[in-house]
């Protein structure tokens, strides 16, 4: 896993702030040698529109709601870890010749040309090396390379430091998804996926023994079924969010949204299908023998259980607190129950900066 991206390598006790397309979410974690407990939680909604693909369009905007945010929970730490997703953001697996340690870092700039999709001279790059010290049946080392655009992580800077926190900690969100995971479930035998299903980006993970082999971010999620919603049924944008949520929560709607819900939800796992195909295509390794699914949307009627039947992968929900406990003196088990979905990645930042020194 990387720590960082574009970043300074951080400290401890640090308040990771997940700037998602919908909402800024907040936490902080302590850990000790029995694990980590969440100490504070907040989450506030986003215009939509501020966030586009990953990318800030109005960082002015939303640094004053992670400003807001960091209020209203009462938070005090000032360093911050955060995490870039989406348009802005490839990961790729690929194979290089065995090379020294000190001479990888030159030899991934120029590997990164040859995959990196936008202007190498304006992007950040970082690598992992896979399996580290073992090479494949080609006498190749397998390496995960990273790299986003700057004109992004300058955005998400501004909007973070606007705000009044320092950041320290550059993560990518894919990162922090599979972070959280192994600190809950630990490092599965096998291939293992992970879904985050969001309102505007789906992050797709694979795991293999612990390890990311692939990252993909598609742009697809809860805001597809909002507006077809809209669109089909010409109410306003909040009515047709309203109508969404009333549906996932098994409430009476109208025919025409179960219809649209029904017909979007075809589009949204075709996509994440083609992900799952990619992967293979570009010579990923096993199957993934189970996945597990978070995010807003994952309460949207019957798309988990499509998602399953069209990859051939059972499901499971991800339980980002199955290991990690919360104080409750702070928080209560209702609200962790509320939030326990769309929490996995902002805990996974959060992990990165909290770990005793």
């Amino acid at each position: 896993m990387l720590d960082k991206l574009g970043g300074l390598l951080g400290g401890n006790k640090v308040v990771a702030i997940d700037i998602g397309t919908s909402s800024v979410k907040l936490a902080e974690l302590d850990s000790s040698r029995s694990g980590y407990q969440l100490k504070k939680f907040g989450v506030i909604s986003l215009n939509p529109g501020w966030i586009r693909d990953g990318e800030i369009v109005e960082p002015a905007n939303v640094a004053q709601v992670i400003q807001s945010l960091v209020e209203s929970v009462k938070c005090k730490r000032k360093t911050a870890s955060t995490g870039i997703f989406g348009n802005g953001v490839i990961i790729k697996r690929i194979q290089m010749q065995p090379i020294e340690e000190n001479l990888m870092a030159e030899a991934i700039k120029w590997e990164a040309e040859q995959y990196i999709p936008f202007d190498i001279n304006e992007a950040a790059i970082d690598y992992h090396v896979l399996n580290k010290g073992s090479v494949t049946a080609a006498g190749t080392t397998d390496v995960l390379l990273i790299g986003a655009k700057q004109e992004f992580i300058f955005r998400i800077l501004e909007a973070v430091e606007t705000a009044g926190l320092r950041c320290s900690i550059m993560d990518v969100s894919a990162f922090a998804l599979a972070n959280c995971f192994e600190a809950n479930y630990g490092a599965r035998p096998g291939a293992t996926a992970l879904l985050n299903i969001g309102a505007g980006v789906t992050n797709v993970v694979i795991l293999e023994e612990g390890n990311v082999v692939f990252a993909r971010d598609v742009i697809i999620g809860g805001q597809n079924y909002t507006m077809e919603i809209h669109k089909a049924l010409g109410v306003s944008i909040p009515e047709a969010e309203s109508l969404k949520i009333s549906a996932s929560l098994g409430q009476e709607v109208p025919n025409e949204v179960i219809s649209i819900i029904t017909n979007t939800t075809e589009q949204v796992v075709e996509e994440i299908r083609n992900a799952f195909e990619f992967y293979t295509a570009t010579g990923g390794g096993n199957k993934p023998d189970l996945m597990f699914v978070s995010g807003g949307c994952i309460f949207i009627p019957n798309l988990v259980e499509e998602l399953s039947k069209v990859l051939g992968v059972g499901f499971e929900v991800f339980n980002p607190f199955q290991s990690v406990t919360y104080d409750s003196k702070v928080l209560s088990a209702e609200y962790i129950q509320q939030i326990q979905s769309i929490a996995p990645v902002v805990l996974g930042l959060g992990m990165r900066g909290s770990k005793e020194k």
